[in-house]
């Protein structure tokens, strides 16, 4: 099947490989993917509209190359991993029970996010708003206070120790 420059509405895709596909100048509204691999696909002017991602490998992919006028999606149990959602608008996004490995949120808006119960592990936050925010149950995540937005974030304890790590400060 052809991916790109093509539209997908109410589609669901379960188990399909779609690694080192081209998404170029596609439309994916209130799609679904499933048990999908999802690596180094070209999402150049792609647009991704109300898309669901469940138990999804998402590797290599660069967010940011999306169409930005209308995007959102949700991912559920993925392993997310070395992709790219900087200077993206993201509020409400969900990322829940997730491996969200290596990946760059820099300038990003994740106003009312929710990354409940994912790990965080190497991910980059810089110049983001993460205000209202929810990291519940998140873990392995390096946060600098004075490079983002906390407004009213909610945090777990002990994991929000990790926004003490830029302090380089002992805690016994």
């Amino acid at each position: 099947m052809e991916y790109q420059n093509n539209e997908f509405e109410s589609k669901t895709f379960k188990n399909v490989n779609f690694t080192d596909k081209s998404f170029k100048n596609s439309s994916f509204t209130d799609c679904v993917f499933e048990n999908c691999n999802l690596s180094n696909i070209n999402l150049e002017n792609t647009r991704i509209q109300d898309a669901i991602f469940k138990n999804c490998k998402i590797m290599g992919l660069n967010f940011s190359q999306c169409n930005r006028l209308i995007i959102s999606f949700i991912f559920e149990n993925c392993s997310i991993s070395m992709s790219v959602f900087s200077d993206l608008d993201l509020k409400n996004t969900i990322f829940e029970s997730c491996q969200v490995f290596e990946c760059n949120f820099v300038e990003t808006d994740l106003t009312k996010a929710n990354f409940e119960n994912s790990d965080l592990r190497s991910s980059r936050f810089q110049n983001s708003n993460l205000s209202y925010t929810f990291f519940k149950n998140a873990r392995n995540y390096s946060i600098d206070p004075n490079q983002n937005i906390l407004k009213k974030t909610k945090f777990s304890i002990p994991e929000v120790i990790g926004l003490l790590d830029i302090f380089d400060i002992k805690l016994e």
